[in-house]
């Protein structure tokens, strides 16, 4: 029978953070009735380790300064001209025909990007269809969406009227002594643009709070250590914001219209913002169903790739499971695999350690793998069943984008942030304390409040070319 991991005891999800101090972190006790003193351990224990989660966005972005509440890039579109929904009111077997283009035409008022004398290929969209054509456009209705083609086979047309097929241009052909190409196409980029949200938090503790000693000497992430209590809470809610920073830029959505966060009242809500993870799943690519295991799998993976922008380098950030199951199906290449461990350090011997794990792999491109520890902890992304998100594919180095604020063509990473700043104020990361407490003297509050704040947004640039890997 196989043994699995027991659901009792299990994971601690109660948070540590709460409201206000906790008795238990101070000197309460002073009962000298009991002659007996306890063996205390001072240092508190690190049991849960570097308990951050950010990470994603210090490895594969940047960030630079903007001074507007709109951000707008502009990406290219494609170079080539191809339609998917072309029909044909002509019947097989005709020299010449009529072609309907059908496809969403962006932009609508834009008409079809076709001429006159340009050569086409057209091909029927029927799975296992063998049925195709090469024509010379000869005329051409803009305002109907239509082209007159002559065939250049001498059976002429080869599918039947009214088939959906494919259509896309690769020359053209002209007489001798005749005039040049008709009309001119104009680059129609794609423009994009994302709102950025302000983040903030507070840390608050009275001035007698502040001189109370506590018995647990105390140590964080950023290696504060000491008795005093508020030290701690005053670290972990910093940590706790930069997370913040972090996690709001991948999980940000914008407020639909007519939502309750737009009619929120007081100060809260306001707009959202586009995170990583809802620009991929708008505009990139989304494998569903669990994760690809075969190679197969990773061949229609590598094949939509194809169709984007093919960058050579990628990066999956994923979770345990998914790290595994990459894992497994490499190992499964190997041809001494089988029942066996010879994958990994290929020379293991008594005295080495056996490496069970890849750091990647490549077929086609070059894909790396890295865990994300947000996507394995408890407290975030890890564990939860609806919305599950196993893996999200980076394309590494950085793309070309118009600049509105320069002016210019620019070079930027394919994620990274944007934070508000001028001359006169930089809102990158906030941070500063009031109250009458701590070195504060601001106000008459017996109290130190430390307020943090920035004002952010990511930029997803070519989000085509992401990968998002939902359960």
């Amino acid at each position: 029978m196989a043994g699995s991991v027991q659901s009792v005891p299990g994971f601690d999800l109660q948070p540590s953070a709460e409201r206000v101090a906790l008795s238990t972190n101070y000197i309460t006790n002073f009962n000298f009735l009991n002659q007996y003193l306890p063996d205390t351990y001072e240092k508190e224990f690190e049991r849960y380790g570097n308990r951050s989660v950010a990470s994603f966005l210090r490895m594969v972005g940047a960030e630079m300064p903007s001074n507007s509440d709109l951000i707008k890039w502009a990406e290219q579109g494609r170079l080539h001209t191809k339609y998917t929904n072309v029909t044909s009111a002509a019947a097989a077997g005709s020299d010449t025909a009529t072609l309907t283009v059908n496809d969403t035409l962006v932009p609508n008022t834009g008409g079809i990007a076709v001429r006159v004398g340009q050569t086409i290929m057209i091909s029927q969209n029927s799975a296992g269809s063998s049925n195709f054509n090469k024509a010379i456009v000869t005329a051409v209705n803009y305002t109907n969406d239509t082209i007159d083609v002559a065939y250049y086979e001498a059976g002429g047309q080869t599918f039947a009227a009214a088939a959906a097929c494919s259509m896309f241009i690769y020359g053209s052909e002209f007489k001798k002594g005749t005039e040049g190409m008709e009309n001119s196409l104009e680059s129609d980029d794609d423009i994009f643009e994302n709102s950025p949200i302000i983040i903030k938090d507070k840390y608050a503790v009275s001035g007698s709070d502040m001189a109370q000693i506590g018995w647990v000497e105390v140590t964080t992430e950023n290696g504060a250590t000491g008795y005093l209590w508020y030290l701690k809470s005053e670290h972990e809610t910093r940590l706790r914001f930069e997370d913040y920073l972090e996690t709001a830029m991948v999980e940000a959505v914008p407020a639909e219209t007519g939502s309750g966060a737009i009619a929120a009242s007081g100060a809260v809500g306001n707009k959202g913002s586009e995170g990583i993870f809802y620009v991929v799943g708008q505009r990139g690519n989304v494998w569903a169903g669990g994760n690809p295991t075969t190679l197969v799998e990773f061949d229609n993976i590598i094949e939509r790739l194809d169709k984007q922008g093919a960058i050579q380098e990628n990066v999956i950030f994923l979770n345990r499971q998914f790290g595994f199951d990459i894992d497994d199906m490499l190992a499964a290449q190997n041809s001494y695999g089988s029942g066996g461990t010879s994958y990994g350090l290929f020379d293991n011997d008594k005295d080495m350690a056996l490496n069970l794990g890849f750091t990647g792999f490549r077929r086609g491109y070059d894909f790396y793998k890295t865990d994300w520890k947000y996507l394995n902890d408890p407290t975030m992304r890890g564990g939860i069943v609806a919305g599950k998100i196993n893996g999200l594919l980076v394309p590494a180095g950085s793309t070309t984008v118009y600049d509105q604020v320069l002016g210019k063509n620019a070079k930027r990473p394919f994620l990274h942030v944007r934070y508000r700043a001028s001359e006169t104020e930089d809102r990158r990361y906030k941070t500063w304390v009031t109250g009458s407490a701590g070195g504060a003297a601001t106000s008459s509050l017996d109290a130190m409040e430390v307020h943090f704040l920035s004002e952010r947004a990511v930029c997803t640039l070519g989000a085509n070319n992401f990968f998002i890997f939902e359960d």
